[in-house]
């Protein structure tokens, strides 16, 4: 009797290979499969447009300490083939490269271990780099895209130097760069951060697209 009630409750799972979330899925799980890459030396140089993250694996930075493990990235973004206002073809034939480029050398200026950190690239057009770019930032919540935003940032014009310094460069100060002023304190930037922390190690496991063998990646340090 019993088994008659739960067969007449039984409903089948529905799939749908092909819906944008269940693409994200595929894109994040796919990207995490690919060698983490030192940033400690000149990136070789490549063409192609994508997806690409930051990682932490270091024990200097104790800020980011709880990450140096994980599959957690501090920073997401990508590299575009087009503009994505106009759709008109980027003129730079490595955007990805370009842009992993720019966040080595702002690590570097602002004195923090580039041997500690690394790198993770998959080449995409850009309607499926959008698709994991989401999936990563909003599963994962990157620190640098999250609380200390602002790293990603390209430095003020001439004309336009009047915005404030960002988050991230309070607490990670010494990129030359100019800026109307300071309007955060270093101090609860980084109690934020903590707590942001804190909450993406507890929810670790929850992500759709995270499987425990992903923890053991190659890992290129140089």
């Amino acid at each position: 009797m019993s088994q008659e009630v739960m067969t007449a409750a039984y409903t089948p799972k529905s799939f749908d290979p092909l819906s944008t979330e269940q693409i994200s899925h595929t894109i994040c799980e796919t990207f995490e499969r690919q060698p983490l890459v030192s940033m400690l030396h000149e990136i070789p140089r490549f063409d192609g447009a994508g997806l690409y993250a930051l990682y932490y694996r270091g024990e200097e930075v104790s800020l980011y300490l709880p990450l140096n493990s994980l599959q957690i990235p501090v920073y997401v973004g990508q590299g575009r083939s087009s503009n994505s206002a106009t759709g008109a073809k980027a003129s730079a034939r490595c955007p990805v490269y370009d842009r992993l480029r720019k966040h080595r050398r702002s690590i570097e200026e602002a004195k923090l271990p580039l041997e500690e950190f690394r790198f993770r690239a998959l080449l995409l057009p850009d309607v499926h780099a959008n698709l994991g770019e989401n999936g990563l930032r909003v599963g994962y919540q990157p620190v640098w895209n999250h609380t200390l935003t602002g790293f990603g940032g390209n430095e003020q014009g001439s004309t336009t130097r009047q915005s404030k310094k960002s988050k991230w460069d309070t607490v990670h100060d010494g990129r030359s760069r100019t800026h109307g002023g300071v309007v955060h304190e270093a101090n609860k930037l980084l109690a934020t951060a903590k707590v942001h922390i804190a909450q993406q190690v507890v929810s670790y496991n929850e992500l759709p697209w995270h499987h425990p063998d992903t923890d053991t990646y190659e890992d290129l340090d140089g």
